[in-house]
């Protein structure tokens, strides 16, 4: 049944649109009650509103901690129209119906973010009538409107006039199952925050939550015959994939955004210009350089036929000479960037199949902290973020032939570079580029086998990463047959010593991390 609204109460922290949703009730001839700043915006604006504490006869008190907590508030939200019981006890204690309840909460999110945030911020920030507004609204929807997100004012807007001043059943149900998922992900933000500022020393909480919001539907999943969506995680800090702004192309897909996300951990692990050419999660080119351009051509060169249908991901902002290169490659399925410089979208935008996006912050290092997160059937893994500086390896030289200086930086881009390939794991470099990429293998000697197959002639003279140690010299043997002339790897097998030796037998020189990067 529909129930024309006739009261509402709108309290807002987030008053986007609340002054024009506002006058548009006040014009159907709704009573509005509000308090506090909402209430202010309100009259300045020329919105007839009434104080809830006038409503109710209490004053606002504890510097307005508490002012919605009162019978005839919760009282007229919970009221069921349809039993006379509730409405004798309203009518015999003064109590009025509210038919419709906006409203959004205090900005904790945002606040306890803040690195500088002080704890009695935080927990002044937490909302206790709104979200016992928002709950007593919901569970009555039946008969009460609730909106918690500014974006269903439009929403209500239509129903009202569409349906005489009422809001259909299906509709309140739905906003209700929306109000609920704010106040449980407010709460959720709340104990984890309070969980992490009473425990600092935990090296993981007892309870975790993931309060993802719904970006969209997507076409299907890894394959045609799996649905999929896309979520994003609110209030995530720094540069994250789905703060991306997609600037052109059409939709995206499930294994685009797969890639895309990758794209981007791997060109902001890199310091300097870095383009990072992308297929199956893994990168087929990598490479940084003192242009841009020339780090995009580099990790193009680096594998030209896997490099078709890419995902490519820069850290710089893409200039004229980088857009051109880009342009002239055969097939390119998304590019993320930082920025694009003025008049090269409309260059790159001229193959309308390719998507353009930008996220600001991808120059920035990625910052250690926070947890990568795992889900499968019935359970989770988290973990640490793999984030690692250059000074943090041991740099143990274990042969006779120390690296040189210039094979010393190719090894460190080599280390950084294996980090990102699924393991087992083997990338050859020259200089600062990939020449040859061995990924996702069952065993390290033919992961040796594919980068130095990858690589051909290239392999010549250039240097090994490895993502973990390797369990016998086969694979360093194989190096060696190919040319390499140094490898970076962690160490830790029981048959080091001999890897060691077959480097030596090679004069290749041969550096321990003490550090693995297995990336599975």
């Amino acid at each position: 049944m529909d129930y024309p609204i006739r009261v509402a109460l709108i309290s807002v922290s987030d008053k986007t649109g609340i002054v024009e949703f506002a006058k548009f009730l006040a014009e159907k001839n709704v009573r509005i009650l509000s308090t506090g700043g909402t209430l202010k915006s309100l009259l300045e604006s020329g919105v007839p509103a009434v104080q809830v504490s006038d409503h109710t006869g209490s004053p606002e008190i504890l510097d307005g901690r508490v002012k919605t907590l009162h019978p005839k508030v919760h009282g007229g939200i919970l009221a069921r129209r349809d039993l006379e019981e509730h409405r004798r006890q309203m009518e015999a204690h003064g109590i009025s119906p509210i038919d419709l309840v906006a409203v959004n909460l205090y900005p904790f999110e945002s606040v306890a973010a803040r690195a500088d945030c002080p704890l009695e911020d935080a927990i002044e920030n937490i909302d206790i009538g709104g979200p016992s507004m928002l709950r007593s609204a919901a569970k009555n929807a039946d008969f009460v409107t609730v909106v918690a997100d500014p974006a269903d004012y439009e929403v209500v807007r239509e129903e009202m006039n569409t349906h005489s001043g009422s809001v259909t059943a299906e509709t309140r149900r739905r906003l209700a199952a929306k109000a609920f998922a704010r106040t449980a992900e407010y709460d959720l933000a709340i104990s984890s925050y309070l969980s992490k500022a009473t425990s600092p020393d935990a090296d993981f909480p007892e309870r975790i939550g993931l309060p993802l919001i719904k970006i969209g539907s997507l076409r299907y999943g890894e394959n045609p015959h799996q649905r999929a969506a896309w979520y994003s995680l609110p209030h995530a800090p720094g540069s994250v994939l789905s703060k991306a702004k997609v600037l052109s192309g059409k939709e995206l897909s499930y294994n685009n955004i797969l890639d895309l996300e990758a794209a981007v951990r791997i060109a902001r692990d890199f310091p300097d210009p870095t383009v990072a050419i992308l297929k199956h999660n893994n990168p087929c080119g990598l490479a940084s350089g003192s242009s841009l351009a020339q780090a995009y051509q580099d990790a193009y060169d680096s594998d030209p036929v896997s490099a078709y249908g890419s995902i490519i991901g820069l850290n710089r902002v893409v200039d004229r000479a980088t857009a051109e290169k880009i342009h002239e490659s055969p097939f390119v399925e998304a590019v993320i960037a930082p920025g694009y410089a003025e008049g090269v979208l409309e260059l790159l935008t001229s193959k309308a199949t390719r998507r353009f996006l930008e996220l600001s912050g991808m120059e920035a290092p990625p910052a250690k902290g926070g947890m990568d997160i795992r889900m499968f059937e019935g359970g989770a893994l988290v973990q640490d973020r793999d984030v690692v500086a250059d000074g943090e390896y041991e740099w143990n030289v274990v042969t006779k032939r120390a690296p040189s200086q210039a094979e010393r930086d190719s090894l460190l881009f080599a280390f950084r570079a294996v980090k990102h390939v699924k393991s087992n794991a083997i990338v050859l470099v020259q200089g600062r580029r990939t020449v040859g990429v061995g990924a996702g293998q069952m065993n390290r000697l033919e992961s040796v086998r594919i980068a130095v197959g990858n690589a051909g002639e290239r392999a010549v003279g250039s240097a090994l990463g490895s993502d973990a140690f390797f369990p016998f010299r086969d694979g360093v043997d194989a190096a060696a047959k190919a040319g390499v002339r140094c490898i970076i790897q962690p160490g830790g097998s029981k048959r080091d010593d001999e890897a060691i030796a077959a480097a030596d037998e090679a004069d290749i020189a041969m550096v321990f991390t003490g550090i693995r990067h297995f990336r599975h």
